[in-house]
């Protein structure tokens, strides 16, 4: 592969991972706007991110098993072309509980991209480049955080929080226009992969079964639950506890980003002295200590709005560092059933982010305590899942080097 066409790949696997999370922060500033115009809580708005979080759960496990049987490309198409009309059915929305239904939808749409993605990285390039892409497609994703929030709380200043729904829907068809003219099917269809409910839940449970994945998978989707809060939360941290506005909360988002997003990079210069668990093990007990400061301080009152965004800036930054090597980790073991591999793996991470989200709305308090609460929970128990699943692991396949198998 060619340096240019290398570079173009990636950029549009990071063009559908990024699809994902710009439908998530974009539209976060506007939750008092929306709140206001359905006669509703900001809480209650919460609830429409939670459901996009449980869609993309459920969808990564649909799309799964039809990447595997169909190839890449058809179930993507499928994918994109739902989440452009749900986008249009939230325009339309005149009351809070259309929005959280059409939001679902809109998941269920654009978690084929996420899936499609992830699966391709494992298709294209080589077992030893993983962690490196992945860090590189987040550095692509990192383009939401760094952009979407801001556009949004102009958007919607300007124009009301409906037309963030149009443009959402004018970028999934941009992306569904250069996939289908310029990204190349990576996986053949495989008419022997059967879609029969018990030769799927097999497919599964033999993903399960495999120490190696649940260990990584289930450490970094607890690691990745801290970034799920946060997003969850953090509109009625900035905007109702420190009183910012709808703009000045977008630049807040898009700064704090930059700990997330500059993490992922500063991990490939770590991965050519450590491996992949070394720093797997040491992201995920600085996350706990923390978040475990930031729980406390936030219990007696002791943090103003600097103090609390530096402690989140470090704990992006632990997500931003775990998430790659976890992935990678927790893919290795697979090739021929990549797919459902990725797909589960973003189940779990989907899945555990919107319970943790769904926790944020059950509090509805105006505080930092509930969103320092949860992080410091999932951290505890992502490191917990690590320290106990590495001991069962007997034989690793190997991601900093060339794939081999180790045995321990």
């Amino acid at each position: 592969m060619t340096k240019q066409r290398y570079f173009f790949t990636v950029l549009i696997l990071g063009s559908l991972t990024a699809l994902g999370p710009f439908s998530i922060d974009m539209y976060l500033p506007g939750f008092p706007a929306i709140a206001k115009s359905l006669h509703t809580t900001t809480a209650q708005v919460s609830l429409s991110l939670s459901s996009f979080f449980i869609g993309l759960a459920a969808g990564q496990l649909l799309y799964g098993p039809l990447l595997d049987r169909f190839g890449r490309k058809k179930p993507l198409y499928v994918g994109l072309v739902l989440y452009i009309i749900a986008s249009a059915g939230c325009y339309f929305s005149t009351s809070i509980e259309t929005l959280i239904t059409l939001r679902f939808i809109q998941a269920i749409g654009s978690c084929a991209a996420g899936v499609a993605s992830m699966a391709m990285v494992r298709d294209i390039f080589p077992l030893k480049d993983n962690a490196k892409i992945f860090a590189l497609l987040i550095l692509i994703l990192g383009a939401s955080p760094m952009i979407a929030p801001t556009a949004g709380g102009y958007i919607t200043v300007e124009f009301g929080w409906h037309v963030i729904f149009v443009i959402l829907g004018i970028m999934a068809l941009l992306i569904l226009l250069t996939v289908v003219f310029f990204l190349p099917e990576s996986y053949k269809a495989d008419p022997t992969y059967s879609l029969k409910p018990a030769p799927i839940i097999n497919s599964f449970l033999q993903v399960l079964k495999e120490p190696q994945f649940y260990t990584y998978a289930l450490t970094g989707a607890f690691a990745f639950c801290g970034l799920f809060v946060y997003v969850s939360a953090s509109p009625i941290v900035f905007m109702e506890v420190f009183k910012v506005s709808a703009k000045t909360y977008g630049w807040i988002f898009a700064g704090l980003s930059i700990g997330f997003i500059g993490s992922s990079q500063v991990n490939n210069l770590l991965l050519k002295k450590f491996k992949s668990e070394q720093i797997i093990r040491v992201s995920m007990t600085i996350q706990v200590i923390t978040a475990l400061l930031f729980l406390i301080g936030s219990h007696y009152g002791w943090y103003g709005i600097g103090s609390t965004l530096a402690l989140i800036f470090v704990l992006l930054c632990c997500v931003g560092i775990t998430s790659p090597n976890a992935s990678a980790l927790s893919l290795a073991p697979f090739e021929k059933n990549a797919g459902t591999a990725s797909a589960l793996l973003g189940a779990l991470q989907l899945g555990l982010g919107a319970l943790a989200t769904f926790g944020v709305s059950v509090f509805d308090s105006r505080s930092a305590v509930p969103m320092a609460g949860i992080m410091e929970s999932t951290a505890v128990v992502g490191l917990l899942v690590l320290l106990f699943g590495a001991s069962r692991i007997k034989h690793k396949v190997d991601v900093s080097g060339s794939g081999a198998v180790v045995a321990h």
